[in-house]
């Protein structure tokens, strides 16, 4: 494994998958098939003893900032956000759950009948349990991102990585969607990040991770085995961490 990242398989760990990623090639929506196959991916990692946190956007469903460009007021625009990561969480909770993995949507607003607000001793004591714990609403405050929330919630657990699973096995030095040429970065630090503005998580989310020493791992979760892998502490995707050697390989 990459130096700086700590051997061996991770005590806990934050996955943040973004909406758009459970909508598959719809675009919009939910997409039954990649919600069973991260399901399945999630519970294996479940088993490995790792206590896994999960933070999921909504922006499959609605994304508040778009709404504002559309006139729709922010804070209003960001809680209707909020909801739709809910229901995100509700559906993952739901293939989990068929698959024999006991998991909790914990809220950050008060969602009675839907989840349990997220209490820091309550969620521990769950996950040393073996529950996966699935964080919907953000912050529960407008104008924060869930990448945000995927920070927070790791430090406020206690993860050893956090884990954002999207659809690029990992950071570039350019869009790989739009530059062919663009290569990977195999490790690089958090002040390159914030410094090129790399999209990795947003800003706030990165110097948070970087306050708390908090590795950041980006890889692909479209690719099988990927989460397994990553918290095994196998090399995977690109590791995001303190001051390291920033050459991008091809």
């Amino acid at each position: 494994m990459d130096e700086g990242q700590a051997s061996g398989v991770a005590q806990r760990v934050l996955l943040k998958l973004s909406g758009e990623m459970l909508a598959g090639r719809k675009g919009l929506g939910l997409d039954p098939e990649v919600l069973d196959r991260f399901a399945a991916e999630i519970a294996e990692a479940a088993a490995l003893g790792v206590g896994v946190g999960v933070v999921i956007g909504g922006g499959n469903i609605f994304r508040g900032l778009a709404g504002a460009g559309r006139g729709v007021d922010r804070v209003r625009g960001d809680h209707m956000g909020m909801l739709a990561t809910a229901i995100n969480a509700l559906a993952l909770q739901d293939a989990l759950e068929r698959r024999g993995q006991p998991a909790e949507v914990m809220t950050a607003l008060v969602l009675q009948r839907v989840g349990q607000p997220f209490e820091q001793r309550t969620a521990l004591r769950l996950l040393d349990d073996g529950t996966v714990l699935i964080f919907a609403c953000g912050t529960g405050c407008p104008f924060f991102s869930t990448d945000t929330a995927a920070a927070l919630r790791a430090v406020e657990i206690g993860a050893s990585l956090l884990l954002k699973g999207t659809k690029v096995d990992g950071v570039y030095d350019r869009d790989p969607a739009r530059d062919p040429t663009a290569v990977r970065y195999p490790r690089i630090s958090y002040g390159q990040v914030l410094q090129e503005r790399l999209r990795v998580l947003d800003l706030t989310a990165t110097s948070l991770c970087m306050e708390n020493n908090l590795p950041i791992v980006v890889f692909d979760m479209n690719r099988p085995g990927e989460l397994v892998r990553a918290v095994r502490g196998e090399p995977v995707g690109t590791l995001v961490g303190p001051a390291a050697p920033s050459t991008p390989s091809r």
